[in-house]
């Protein structure tokens, strides 16, 4: 899969079928829409592409929420690669762009750089200046300019459309157990681990720490089972998110205590897979009574992954 990250960059590009979207979670309605067009790039004897931008387009709107992300970019990257695309254009969203008439969009980018041929897009797209654009719309600007456009339907799983903001709620709320059934994966963090302040091994519970990343969506304080992946091979761990009140005033993070592992990892990248949430965070009244918990967690965590 070839990568572009800026509109000046494509030059030249063969005729596509492109997917047009923010796929900032790459759920499994994600999916669906990026293989459809993959597999009419296929038919059509086209190269597939998928057109989205490396930052939520809601970040640069004034006095707009800001919009958390579910997965890093280059996470984003890997499973939209991994469906078979031929071009990703991942762009930055700048106010240009935001202010480009929804028909100057087609022709300056659709027609001028991505050379399309079929534009395939979610039931809910918009486009162009005021998000005037809709898949309506696209269709008249299609007619006019000569290429085909495809709607995907909502994508429903047990009645529920499946999107982003589903998935952002679920995870905010610590329904992680939840979220692979409409991702088709575990809800996951990565990063490279740090030091922490070494209580989890003088307790005789040595964890593997990752800092909080503000800028992606992430679940209650508490403790959860989850798995460990380290060099691809998954661990049975169990991972605390939170601030430690019992020892004191310490920033969000990530903790993760893998089962049977004596590998030291600072420096190391690891991804946690969270799987399910045990309880909250709590304070305890002493570093016993915390130990105590901690252990309880443990044994707790490793029946239930002696079940599945």
């Amino acid at each position: 899969m070839e990568i572009i990250r800026n509109l000046e960059e494509i030059k030249g590009i063969d005729r596509t079928a492109v997917a047009l979207g923010n796929f900032d979670g790459v759920h499994l309605g994600h999916q669906e829409l990026i293989r459809e067009t993959v597999n009419r790039g296929e038919e059509d004897g086209v190269k597939s592409a998928v057109f989205t931008f490396s930052n939520h387009p809601s970040n640069i709107i004034p006095g707009a929420k800001a919009v958390k992300s579910i997965l890093t970019e280059d996470r984003k990257m890997e499973i939209i690669e991994s469906l078979g695309v031929d071009y990703l254009f991942n762009v930055p969203f700048t106010e240009e762009l935001m202010d480009l008439e929804a028909e100057d969009f087609v022709t300056e980018i659709l027609v001028g750089r991505l050379n399309v041929k079929t534009a395939v897009c979610g039931f809910n797209y918009q486009f162009g200046a005021r998000a005037f654009g809709t898949p309506e719309i696209l269709e008249i600007y299609g007619e006019k300019y000569g290429f085909d456009v495809f709607e995907m339907a909502p994508f429903e799983i047990d009645g529920k459309v499946v999107s982003s903001s589903l998935i952002r709620l679920l995870i905010s709320k610590g329904y992680v157990d939840r979220c692979a059934r409409f991702m088709g994966r575990n809800y996951e963090v990565g990063g490279e681990v740090v030091v922490g302040n070494r209580l989890g091994r003088s307790l005789g519970f040595p964890t593997s720490n990752l800092n909080i990343d503000e800028t992606m969506v992430t679940p209650p304080n508490g403790v959860y089972t989850t798995y460990c992946d380290y060099k691809g091979v998954k661990y049975p761990s169990i991972t605390n998110v939170g601030v430690k009140p019992t020892v004191g005033t310490y920033e969000k993070n990530i903790e993760t205590h893998i089962f049977d592992f004596d590998k030291v990892l600072y420096g190391k990248h690891i991804t946690v897979e969270f799987l399910k949430k045990m309880r909250n965070e709590e304070k305890f009244d002493s570093l016993e009574d915390l130990s105590s918990q901690i252990v309880k967690d443990c044994e707790k965590a490793k029946a239930w992954f002696s079940e599945r």
